[in-house]
């Protein structure tokens, strides 16, 4: 059935009726513009006389009469006033224009519903820890007001908090981890899983206060940073946790970032670095980069226990010394390096005593970076041969004194079989990737006070230098430049670093087999 079409007045009445309602509301836009002044002091005038009401209904009678013989008086001497009424009149129109003023909304001062039930669930489930029967005036009980233990609060714009200043009596033992432990794991539990958080207790004040941690930057990549030589860098940090920053490059940008420095030489507390994590956390990228800094200045030698290439790309480069992949080649290798540590303690020795500085050749660093050892420790097992670890006793012994680092990288599972050498002389601990609290405090020695969280980026963990305190740790991304995985800005960027080649690929391979026997090492003479 066809459609009728419509009536003539129809299809333009309403277009009539559009224009209209377009010109009445440009035309009273219009008017409200020209008549603000106005309406601002009628406003005004209106809230004025309220408040004259206000004022008049809260005096009481018997003083009324007074006050209405002042303003007859005001009047009067007004009116008799030259230009009196005149001023009179201005002044009152300033007043209306101030009063009728358009006033902001006032921001809310305090806590909303929500976020007063979240405060005041949290204070209830911190009551059966921080309150004892004997207590005469409990600053936690059941029911009672959480404003006076919970003093300083802030929300994100979930909802969630992000800040918590807890005050606690002066008989909670804060000074045991178990008890910390346990406030901890509540808090966390009940502030939103999901986000690391820093507890910063002051035992002096009994004041316990929570910080959510904004997470570490993922994006910064492999580059030269501007380090004195015998400082490496092992990543980034929170702004609260080290007093320095450095200038690195993100793409056309720069920015500065707090690093983890790590020194090493012959004035080092923390000279050898013992690096654990699980597959895929990244501590064969820790290990890259670290390579990359020390041939700056030094040699670097390296024993690959899990044979996958990850090295690859140091093969023949200015510095390198080896890249050991095989059982023979490492013990080749790391026997050739206790020994040119004996033959640097010897020469740097006779040179002291002949009254002369150390020579030259046993004062550039050397470095011995060992990935997964105890890979190797079970192929000599089997074989019957001895354990490439048992080689690294002198050097981690006596590596301070010849500038002789070894850095040692593992998984979490298999640090019970790197030897007793290994433990005590790594004094410089990073842990990557998920951990719990427990294999953290067994590494590290001491646990964090941040809450780790389950689903970690590459790179990410914990670092703590001797007896220092624990830092957040972010890796700078060192992917291997020959994997199909790497992006070409990563791939680019350590390329950029990588030293000359000198070597060939091809006789790589058997540079270091002369190695062992460039040195005869030599008894090391008892000091006089």
């Amino acid at each position: 059935m066809a459609r009728r079409p419509l009536p003539r007045i129809l299809s333009t009445g309403t277009a009539s009726i559009a224009r209209s309602r377009e010109l009445a509301r440009s035309a009273a836009d219009n008017a409200t513009d020209v008549l603000h002044p106005l309406i601002t002091i009628t406003r005004g005038l209106r809230r004025l006389a309220a408040a004259g009401r206000r004022k008049w209904a809260d005096t009481p009678k018997d003083k009324r009469g007074p006050l209405l013989f002042l303003v007859a008086s005001v009047v009067l001497v007004v009116a008799l006033v030259p230009y009196g009424p005149v001023l009179a009149a201005i002044i009152l129109m300033a007043a209306a224009a101030w009063t009728g003023r358009e006033r902001p909304a006032p921001e809310p001062t305090g806590p909303d519903d929500a976020q007063v039930q979240r405060l005041q669930s949290l204070y209830e489930a911190l009551v059966p820890y921080f309150s004892v029967p004997e207590d005469p005036a409990p600053l936690f009980a059941h029911g009672g007001e959480w404003d006076k233990a919970l003093t300083d609060y802030a929300f994100d714009d979930s909802g969630r908090i992000s800040r918590l200043v807890i005050h606690y009596p002066a008989y909670f033992t804060d000074g045991e981890a178990e008890s910390r432990a346990r406030i901890e794991q509540l808090l966390h539990a009940k502030s939103g899983r999901g986000r690391e958080y820093h507890f910063g207790w002051d035992e002096e004040g009994n004041q316990l206060t929570i910080t959510v941690l904004s997470p570490l930057p993922t994006d910064i990549a492999a580059q030269r940073f501007v380090t004195a030589p015998g400082e490496t860098v092992l990543g980034f940090t929170d702004e609260t946790g080290v007093q320095r920053t450095l200038p690195v490059t993100d793409g056309e940008e720069q920015r500065d970032v707090p690093p983890v420095v790590w020194r090493t030489g012959i004035r080092s507390t923390e000279p050898h670095l013992l690096i654990a994590g699980e597959p895929g956390s990244g501590t064969t990228t820790l290990l890259r980069s670290i390579a990359l800094q020390a041939l700056r200045y030094g040699d670097v030698l390296v024993v690959e226990g899990s044979g996958t290439g990850d090295y690859a790309c140091l093969t023949g480069r200015d510095g390198v010394l080896a890249i050991e992949c095989g059982l023979a080649g490492a013990l080749a290798s790391l026997e050739w390096a206790a020994h040119e540590t004996e033959r640097r303690l010897i020469a740097a020795n006779r040179a002291r005593q002949a009254g002369h500085p150390p020579p030259e050749d046993t004062k550039r660093p050397l470095w011995i970076l060992l990935d997964r050892p105890s890979a190797l420790g079970h192929l000599a097992a089997a074989d019957g041969r001895k354990d490439p670890q048992s080689l690294l006793q002198v050097p981690l012994r006596h590596g301070r004194a010849a500038h002789v680092t070894v850095v040692v990288a593992d998984q979490l599972d298999s640090l019970d079989a790197l030897s007793d050498p290994v433990h005590q002389h790594t004094r410089a601990r990073v842990v990557l990737g998920p951990a719990t609290p427990d294999q953290l405090e067994d590494v590290l020695g001491v646990p964090p006070h941040t809450t780790p969280t389950a689903d970690v980026p590459p790179g990410r963990g914990y670092a703590r230098l001797g007896t220092g305190p624990v830092h957040r740790l972010q890796v700078p991304a060192t992917p291997d430049p020959y994997d199909d995985a790497t992006s070409e800005a990563h791939r680019r960027a350590v390329m950029e670093l990588l030293p000359e080649r000198s070597t060939p690929p091809d006789a790589a391979d058997t540079a270091v087999d002369t190695a062992p026997e460039a040195t005869e090492a030599e008894p090391v003479p008892a000091e006089s």
